[in-house]
């Protein structure tokens, strides 16, 4: 993938070795400890934390660290999250709508969010309140070492994934599914997470077609890279691998054909529309 002749974004927020901030030393499992007790008492957890003695008073700060020596990895995701954000650009613009670019924060081990704290197990994942994408790089390393997904493009497609929920979100379908969600069955409401993530799938697909039409970024091996890489975090793969047997109900994410069916349909079209896993009769 000739991810350098992709322009540069300068929307990156590295917290790599940073410290994430705990509230008075209790640690994090304490302050959920607390958040739950309040919840069900109905009591101001500030209060609680007063009462254990802990330090509210102080800001919540995050101290910066430059990380040292090579940094190809974060100039890689500078590189592909500029190129989304010339794709986005204009498929927004010819669309009579302006994009608004997310941020990305690249982060080591565990990060606080406007959707809360989050370890790096969760993966990379969008957060719609702060308009941001979250990363640790070291989930590019699980991708090929646990799913067997590798590949500059692979790589490339886990964030342009993150960057389409943002896209959801701008176009007011994060909401819809969300209200939704709200108002169906557990099943009902995990089968609307699979037509976002799929829709989310598709979008990435986008990018990569108008980022190869305009500066011929990919090769074939690239994009069964990407494709490769859809299919080995399907929920019946990993089902599989985890647990040993299948359940599609617990599906929130799509099937291996399903994930690598909707990317290659946004690789082929460039087109949003094409996207509409809402509408679709087939997924």
């Amino acid at each position: 993938m000739r991810w350098q002749m992709s322009r540069r974004s300068s929307n990156i927020e590295d917290r790599r070795g940073m410290n994430v901030p705990r509230a008075g030393g209790i640690g994090c499992l304490g302050l959920v400890v607390v958040i739950a007790i309040s919840y069900l008492t109905g009591s101001n957890p500030l209060e609680l934390l007063q009462q254990m003695g802990t330090d509210t008073s102080a800001p919540v700060r995050e101290q910066a660290s430059v990380p040292a020596g090579d940094d190809t990895a974060g100039e890689f995701v500078r590189h592909v999250l500029g190129s989304t954000e010339d794709a986005w650009t204009e498929i927004f613009s010819a669309a009579g709508k302006q994009y608004q670019p997310p941020t990305l924060v690249l982060f080591s081990d565990a990060v606080s969010s406007a959707c809360g704290f989050n370890s790096a197990a969760v993966g990379p994942f969008y957060c719609p309140p702060d308009q941001k994408v979250y990363l640790d790089l070291s989930f590019f390393r699980q991708l090929s070492r646990q799913f067997g997904a590798s590949g500059e493009f692979a790589n490339a497609y886990v964030i342009a994934h993150e960057v389409g929920h943002h896209v959801q979100n701008l176009l007011g379908i994060s909401d819809q599914i969300d209200r939704a969600r709200r108002r169906a069955s557990e099943t009902d409401a995990n089968a609307l997470s699979v037509l976002q993530e799929l829709q989310a799938d598709c979008l990435a697909g986008v990018w990569g077609h108008y980022a190869n039409r305009k500066e011929k970024i990919l090769d074939p091996a690239d994009i069964e890279d990407g494709l490769n890489a859809a299919q080995a975090i399907g929920d019946d793969l990993i089902q599989k691998r985890s647990q040993g047997y299948v359940n599609r109900d617990s599906f929130t994410h799509g099937t291996s054909e399903q994930r690598a069916r909707w990317l290659r349909r946004g690789l082929e079209t460039g087109q949003v529309n094409a996207c509409n896993t809402m509408d679709s009769a087939t997924l």
